[in-house]
């Protein structure tokens, strides 16, 4: 406590100032006439409560400190003013948990840590000349906050005239014979203080909230974008904004997905496509060979072959086509992957020809006791690397006399034994491929027909010339 003799001087009215800075104050009594009586402490959240008599003892406010200042030898004869104590720097972690520590006025706030808070600046000390002086104001006949013109009273606007103590943080809004201080929008008041207002704590926003000072925006995550009340997100279609996708794009909720063409595999960076080399997967996509292209393959075959569907491959038969090129008496022979150009008469003498493609030899000519009756020419076209034993041709006797037995053999033609014959019965043979056989080859196989009849004591032979043409492919 700190004692004081309080008082006031004759004649003066206690000083109506700004209470925010002076939070006591007292009088000596020194009135020549001795005249007495008590001075009160002004209502404000600032000053003492009650009456203050002369030899009274007078004790700061909770949270202000005594500061003694020089005497005022004007409308008091001695003041004495408090400053206010800055408790979060002498309480020990005066606010708890996530709360931050806000000196205020005669006290102090405990706020979250993102709040912001706008403190007003210390104002200038006051100075002798800034106290009302002299008794000689003229009287007003306007209730407070309105001024005379003429015989009316009419509103003083405090806050353009600045008689207002509305602190920097807030807005001076003048009303009829006084004003209000409004904290900005954003913001609310909290004693004398205007703080922030941490918006996103009510979840405004559909996805994230950024807080700023009076303020708050919302933003989305990727793949959104606000809507048009600025709060809600909504899905973004990447594919109509140019996606990056190299063929096919698809919007989903909040993202995009890049698909490839059939063909085609999505790259690592998951937006552009490679071709997929279908040839490099199997050697049994194609017969015979496989040609990759973009996005898909396709097969071609070697030439005299053309395809049959899409992989298969098949020969051409020039002959019947008319694409070959055989002269006049020539006859045109068709195997695998080309065709040959034969005489239409391959009799040779003393064979006479009877037929297309059958010679005889007269048995008068005495140079046809020892040759073949008869010789008959006949073409077949095989693949390679046919699998063995393979039949592939049957021999059957056209003339056929009773007690006669027939014999098949291969009287020429066959030096690396690849051919055998099979006898079926007494007037049919086969004649079967024995060894696998790569081409292109020929071969001119003589087969023979021996026929004997012992009841007539009677022999003769014929002859069936075979050329074996076998194909450069399996196909």
């Amino acid at each position: 406590p700190i004692p004081a003799v309080i008082g006031r001087k004759a004649g003066y009215t206690p000083w109506t100032g700004n209470s925010r800075y002076i939070h006591s104050f007292i009088f000596q009594a020194a009135s020549p006439s001795g005249s007495q009586g008590g001075a009160g402490a002004y209502p404000s959240s600032h000053w003492a409560e009650g009456r203050v008599h002369p030899g009274q003892v007078v004790s700061p406010l909770q949270g202000y400190q005594l500061v003694p200042v020089k005497r005022l030898k004007l409308l008091f004869h001695s003041v004495l003013f408090f400053s206010d104590i800055n408790e979060c720097e002498t309480i020990t972690r005066a606010c708890q948990g996530e709360m931050k520590c806000f000196n205020h006025y005669g006290g102090y706030l405990c706020l979250p840590r993102s709040a912001s808070v706008i403190t007003a600046p210390e104002p200038s000390g006051h100075s002798e000349s800034s106290l009302p002086v002299g008794s000689n104001e003229s009287f007003s006949p306007c209730p407070v906050g309105y001024e005379a013109q003429g015989d009316a009273c009419v509103d003083v606007d405090e806050c353009v005239l600045d008689l207002h103590d509305c602190q920097p943080s807030q807005d001076c809004i003048n009303t009829q014979g006084t004003y209000t201080c409004q904290c900005p929008e954003g913001y609310s008041k909290i004693g004398m203080e205007c703080v922030d207002i941490d918006e996103c704590r009510y979840r405004y926003c559909q996805h994230r909230c950024v807080n700023v000072p009076g303020s708050f925006s919302c933003q989305c995550e990727p793949g959104f974008q606000l809507a048009g009340n600025n709060r809600s997100c909504v899905d973004v279609n990447e594919c109509e904004m140019g996606a990056p996708c190299q063929q096919r794009c698809y919007n989903t909720y909040g993202t995009f997905l890049c698909r490839c063409e059939q063909g085609y595999d999505l790259g690592p960076d998951g937006f552009s496509c490679n071709d997929i080399d279908e040839c490099s997967y199997s050697s049994y996509l194609c017969q015979f060979q496989c040609v990759n292209e973009p996005g898909k393959f396709s097969c071609v075959c070697p030439q005299g072959y053309q395809l049959l569907g899409t992989r298969l491959c098949q020969d051409v038969n020039e002959c019947e086509s008319g694409s070959h090129q055989c002269a006049e008496g020539q006859n045109c022979v068709n195997v695998h992957g080309g065709y040959h150009c034969v005489d239409s008469n391959r009799c040779q003498d003393p064979y006479v020809q009877v037929s297309e493609n059958r010679c005889v030899c007269p048995s008068v000519k005495p140079e046809c006791r020892d040759l073949p009756f008869s010789i008959v020419f006949r073409y077949m076209s095989i693949t390679s690397e046919r699998s063995v034993p393979s039949d592939i041709f049957q021999i059957q006797a056209t003339s056929i006399y009773p007690g006669s037995y027939n014999t098949f053999r291969i009287r020429s033609g066959d030096d690396g034994g690849d051919f055998y014959i099979r006898q079926i019965n007494n007037v049919s043979a086969m004649l079967v491929l024995a060894r696998e056989v790569t081409g292109p080859k020929e071969y001119v196989l003589d087969l023979e027909m021996v026929s004997v009849n012992p009841l007539m004591s009677y022999q003769s032979s014929s002859t069936l010339r075979l050329s074996v043409y076998v194909g450069p492919y399996a196909f």
